[in-house]
């Protein structure tokens, strides 16, 4: 069906809105699964059968309904990967009643090869956040983000504090999130023509 599967060569510190295993926690790697399009299924359950089903134990877990193989996109700069898949067929802009759902999400991942606060983990689900309503605009989007965007932070717990548009972290993080986000939105056209 093509989901994809990153593990960690150790456990990082997760922080994330993913529907398994979101919030602060402990992870050993991520996963995207991919969902039918008109999906109204027990995420809950799911996302835990498929984690037994790959032998997996504390991954955080993200839904899409794209097609991942077609649409993921990974870019690196500095100590930041972005994994990046993207679909935009429910567009929406922060502060508006969103248009009718249709399936349709962003999840950006990010992999910070640094010891960060908790707080500094913040900052980069900020900047990250951004990077995504920055690179929708240049494209021609009139959107912030769709209405069930995913992202996650995997880092190694640590002193860096802050993960903001300044600092040499916050630079690779947009610059990570906006070319794997643009490749992954050109790919995702590509799927509609």
């Amino acid at each position: 069906m093509g989901n994809f599967i990153m593990a960690f060569k150790e456990p990082m510190l997760a922080l994330s809105n993913a529907p398994h295993r979101g919030g602060l926690t402990e992870a050993r790697g991520f996963f995207f699964l991919k969902v039918p399009k008109n999906y109204s299924g027990d995420y809950k359950k799911d996302c835990l059968v498929f984690e037994q089903e790959h032998g997996l134990e504390n991954f955080v877990g993200f839904m899409t309904a794209a097609e991942i193989s077609k649409v993921l996109s990974i870019a690196k700069s500095g100590e930041v990967t972005a994994y990046v898949t993207a679909g935009i067929t429910n567009p929406a802009i922060a502060g508006e009643v969103p248009p009718p759902w249709k399936p349709g999400t962003i999840n950006i991942a990010l992999l910070i090869n640094d010891g960060l606060t908790v707080g500094a983990m913040v900052n980069a689900i900020m900047t990250a956040t951004e990077a995504k309503t920055y690179t929708l605009l240049k494209l021609g989007y009139n959107a912030t983000g769709t209405t069930s965007d995913g992202i996650g932070i995997f880092a190694f717990e640590g002193n860096k504090e802050w993960a903001g548009t300044a600092t040499k972290l916050g630079i690779n993080i947009g610059k990570a999130v906006r070319q794997a986000l643009e490749e992954s939105l050109r790919k995702w056209e590509r799927t509609r023509a």
